[in-house]
């Protein structure tokens, strides 16, 4: 019970750090946002150029592809997920291999 207690605890750790992660990264995207925003149209930064649009949406974008990482895919992809893909697929080496030591001995009582 221990062990088990210890790997939910674990889990949930890594996923308050992920989602601490990702709320940070949320800030900063907005911050940095606003700042250029400011910086080129009050300031005057760069008055020809819209390259903080580009900016912000390549960002945007990566912000709402870690969102998509921390919420849908680890989400639904955790411990127990990896547990029965490895079970499954550990299962179907173990049926493989039972199959093939039923052809060798099948064909080694023939060939007698």
């Amino acid at each position: 019970m221990e062990r088990e207690q210890h790997e939910l605890y674990e889990y949930a750790r890594k996923r308050i750090k992920q989602k601490k992660g990702l709320y940070f990264h949320f800030v900063l995207l907005f911050l940095v946002s606003l700042f250029i925003f400011v910086s080129t149209k009050i300031f005057n930064f760069s008055p020809n150029s819209n390259w903080y649009i580009w900016f912000i949406t390549v960002w945007l974008f990566l912000f709402i592809l870690h969102f998509i990482k921390v919420y849908i895919t680890d989400r639904f992809m955790n411990k127990n997920w990896e547990r029965e893909q490895i079970d499954r697929l550990v299962a179907l080496q173990q049926k493989k291999i039972a199959e093939l030591e039923a052809q060798i001995t099948e064909e080694a009582i023939k060939q007698e």
